[in-house]
Formats: C-alpha cells, structure tokens, sequence
C-alpha cells in the first residue's frame, strides 16, 4: 500500500481530533507570498495572551504592563521555528556571530480596516516586510502582513506603502511591551524595518528551521498510518 503524503495524513487526523495551532494546522501552499496566522492578541486587550505550546489552547502570559497596546493583531505563522536558518540571517545582516534564533515560531502583525473580536483564530494574511528585532541574543523578527482580500489595506504591497507614524507604534510597542515599571530597560533592539523580499528570506528560512526541528511529526503519522 502506498504511504499517505503528509497533508492527506493530517486531514483523516483533523477528524477526529483538533488541530494544533502551531504544528497541526497548514502554513499554506502559497507561502510566503500568501500565509495562515493564528491571532493570539488583539489591539483590545489589556493582558497578553500567548499559545500554551503543550496544549494548543491559549493561556494569559502576563497583564499588559503599560497602557500601550498592540497596535495590530498579532500572532504567529504555524508549521514556523525561528531556529539556525532563521538566527544565519539576522547573523548576516547585522555582522553578530553570536545571535542564536529564539526558538518559537515566526510572528506576525496583521494589520486589517476590520475590528475582529477575539483571538484563537485563523486567517489568510500577505507579508510587505517585518522588524528585524534583537531580544538579547536572539533573532525575534516580526512579520509585517495585511490580511487577505482587505478593503482598506489590502492594495499594499510594500512596507513603502505603510505610513511611518504606523511603524513607529509597532515599534515602540515591541520595544516597550517587556519593560516594567522602575524595572530598568531591556535588552532589545529593532535593527532595522526591512521589506517584502526580506520577509519572505525569513518566512521560508523558519519554514527551513521547522522541518528540521519537527520532521518526527511526519515521520510519527507516517509510521502510525503503515500499522
């Protein structure tokens, strides 16, 4: 009998359990031009949420420690690892050998004209560029996307074509949202504010990364589906 390809096996899987937002639901095949992302937070809460990775239900990591909020949607890639492909680039870039990848998924802004709800949910975005963000020692870019089929937004296709005053709040969000009160400053930094093309280096990169951190799902489905 021939072996089942992987996206057939997780689709008799899907059946009967739910997916893993992380590593159970599908990237996309017309990543990275066109990606799924999984909402975790939203520009309306006050506490950050974050994916319990065990789980795969979402869990409040800590109250939001100042009045800014995120300014976007915001989320992760699944089926993402920002692991040694990903670490190589920032390497590249910025000329630090020492700068390792922060081994969670890839994330992601979405900016949309439309107010969605609540998290734990999926849609289609495309990326037009990211932040290349420094956390400590560790690569944690953040994807830059409009969401699909977007009324407003969805002709951009560019970080050109996004006003710098919207940059600015995703920078300082991201530059803040770690500090706490009489706490001291952080050891984060936004090295630069790159392009579509660089995006999609990162997003393909962490595509890389996760294969070679999770190919024993794969190989997991595969053996269970020959019994």
């Amino acid at each position: 009998m021939e072996n089942p390809s992987f996206e057939e096996m997780w689709k008799k899987v899907r059946l009967i359990l739910k997916a893993h937002p992380w590593h159970g639901v599908y990237v996309g095949k017309h990543s990275p031009a066109i990606v799924t992302a999984f909402i975790e937070i939203l520009p309306t809460d006050t506490v950050k949420y974050e994916l319990d990775k065990q789980t795969g239900y979402i869990k409040i990591d800590r109250p939001q420690l100042y009045s800014n909020i995120c300014p976007t949607p915001y989320g992760f890639i699944p089926q993402t690892f920002c692991g040694d492909e990903v670490a190589k680039i920032c390497q590249r870039v910025t000329g630090r050998p020492d700068i390792k990848g922060d081994n969670d998924p890839l994330d992601i802004c979405v900016i949309t004209e439309k107010v969605i709800t609540h998290n734990d949910v999926l849609l289609q975005a495309e990326p037009i560029g990211g932040l290349r963000m420094i956390d400590g020692n560790e690569a944690d870019d953040k994807i830059i996307a409009v969401m699909q089929k977007d009324n407003i937004f969805g002709g951009w296709d560019d970080i050109e074509d996004m006003p710098a005053h919207m940059i600015e709040r995703l920078r300082h969000y991201f530059l803040t949202y770690k500090e706490a009160p009489g706490g001291g400053k952080k050891n984060c930094e936004i090295y630069e504010v790159y392009g579509r093309e660089k995006a999609y280096e990162v997003i393909d990169a962490s595509q890389k990364d996760y294969l070679a951190k999770y190919e024993y799902l794969n190989n997991l489905l595969l053996n269970n589906f020959k019994k």
